[in-house]
């Protein structure tokens, strides 16, 4: 059994989380429901997304389940305003430590980065955030990769690319062949292909 946790929160990028939790979604269906993934914010009401997209979701920081792995997505609310929340950023660290995988899509590195867990370590952000992040400090940004794993620790660059990192991390935990029975799942069919095949 493994629970994703997907962190969500006013101006999130919509297909930052929607993809990887299609990935995750998808997973838990070819492995008969032996996964679960859910929404996660500071607070009960519907948040609204980047580009409108209103989104309830599952859990609070409060309430939700033990997590296998969490996912922290970017948008205009990572980089401007959840950067600055000290609840929100004390939880990812809190949540962090005690999940197998912390993962991010586009500038959600930024809130990965600013809680502590990518300090020090090699990232992937959104190719316009790139030098943003690096001036930062205590990080190294790649910036020829869709995505990045350094230990447990697993970012990508922007959008779509959290729909490669998301495949390549359930072929981690479940081998390449579920991951390849997923990625026909959900009809994803990338140029070059499959990118699981090269280790990490």
């Amino acid at each position: 059994m493994t629970t994703y946790g997907l962190l969500i929160f006013d101006d999130a990028e919509e297909l930052d989380f929607v993809g990887p939790w299609e990935v995750f979604t998808a997973s838990g269906m070819v492995r008969d429901g032996a996964d679960t993934a859910v929404l996660i914010a500071e607070r009960s009401e519907p948040v609204r997304c980047n580009k409108g997209m209103r989104v309830l979701p599952d859990h609070t920081f409060d309430d939700h389940p033990p997590l296998d792995v969490l996912l922290v997505p970017g948008g205009r609310g990572a980089r401007v305003t959840e950067i600055e929340n000290p609840v929100l950023l004390g939880w990812i660290a809190k949540t962090a430590a005690q999940a197998r995988w912390v993962t991010s899509v586009c500038t959600g590195s930024f809130l990965l980065h600013e809680a502590g867990p990518a300090k020090g370590r090699r990232v992937a952000t959104h190719w316009s955030s790139e030098q943003n992040l690096a001036d930062r400090g205590d990080v190294t940004v790649v910036r020829d990769a869709r995505y990045v794993a350094d230990g447990n620790l697993v970012t990508s660059q922007g959008v779509s690319a959290g729909i490669d990192m998301a495949l390549w991390l359930v072929g981690q935990l479940h081998g390449r062949e579920h991951a390849r029975a997923v990625r026909q799942y959900i009809q994803y069919e990338p140029a070059p292909p499959y990118l699981a095949d090269v280790p990490g």
